[in-house]
């Protein structure tokens, strides 16, 4: 494979603080949304990551990271996957997201099988221990997935084929992940572990949740746009929301998915459709994590992060 050129973002010299890009929220949250399919984000398997569905999973870009999840059958063969892939190609989709890896093979042989179908944006996401195991492939969007410890910035720091970092942290350790000094280069996506429930929340969710989103008032500002396909096969919303399936991929494409009244109604989730949202000031200034908020209530409309509800 060849060596890495892809010229990442990011703020260079000799030791400046981190490019952060995104707090709390998937990367693209404060883009407009055009209503229509932008991204997919694919589970390649039941994952190796340090939290588990079984556990809980208290990570709002954790749907884009690297979780276990429960498989409740085979998983999708390589022929299947190559096809959705394809067929999201054809569909202009402009960014993939390859997450939940077995095996950095796999990984690696659907990385280099996206770019050649020519998917504009080919994103994936490393597990920590499996950095050293990588080789860089010019054109993928790698970022590396770790716990935050200063240390660990500067072992990257070298790694200049990084596109960027998923760093989980408490909402305590960002201030300092912004104060901190480092010479990496790449975008960095801070994800705060939230705890349990509202009652154990020690930091300011309203500043946390804060967002300049252009299409809230019609889309949700992290779903739409989004389809997530699980290893198993099964097409969802988003990859945390998994008792909610839009379609099989084993019985139907990934057009005929898009199709489907349940994904459209998710895209369009916005705070007004929300009781506990709708007459909220504050509602376009939030961003929303339904997951989240679903495994900590069990509603899909549940809001337990809220500090405006007590």
């Amino acid at each position: 494979m060849e060596e890495a050129k892809y010229s990442v973002g990011g703020v260079v010299g000799g030791g400046s603080h981190p490019h952060v890009v995104s707090v709390s929220k998937p990367p693209w949250s404060n883009r407009e949304h055009s209503g229509r399919l932008e991204r997919l984000i694919v589970q390649l398997g039941a994952g190796k990551g340090e939290f588990s569905e079984a556990a809980g999973i208290p990570r709002s870009i954790g749907c884009v990271g690297n979780n276990r999840f429960l498989l409740h059958r085979e998983p999708l063969s390589v022929e299947r996957l190559r096809e959705i892939l394809f067929e999201f190609s054809h569909i202009h989709g402009r960014e993939l997201w390859l997450t939940n890896y077995d095996n950095v093979e796999y990984l690696m042989s659907m990385a280099s099988y996206a770019l050649d179908l020519g998917i504009p944006a080919v994103y994936a996401v490393l597990r920590w221990e499996d950095v050293d195991r990588i080789h860089p492939i010019d054109g993928v969007r790698f970022i590396v997935e770790f716990s935050y410890s200063p240390d660990r910035f500067r072992e990257i720091e070298s790694k200049d084929w990084l596109y960027g970092a998923l760093i989980m942290a408490t909402a305590s350790q960002y201030e300092e992940i912004r104060n901190l000094r480092t010479t990496f280069k790449g975008e960095v996506y801070v994800d705060i572990l939230y705890p349990g429930s509202l009652r154990k929340v020690d930091f300011n969710l309203i500043e946390l949740r804060r967002t300049l989103n252009f299409s809230n008032e019609t889309y949700h500002d992290c779903l739409a746009g989004t389809v997530a396909l699980t290893a198993d096969g099964y097409f969802l919303p988003c990859p945390l929301l998994r008792n909610y399936i839009v379609a099989d991929a084993k019985k139907e494409g990934l057009k005929r998915a898009l199709r489907k009244k349940r994904l459209k109604s998710f895209w369009k989730l916005t705070r007004n459709g929300l009781d506990s949202c709708k007459t909220c000031p504050f509602k376009y200034l939030c961003h929303d994590c339904r997951a989240l908020e679903y495994q900590a209530t069990g509603d899909i409309q549940g809001v337990e992060y809220c500090q405006l509800e007590l």
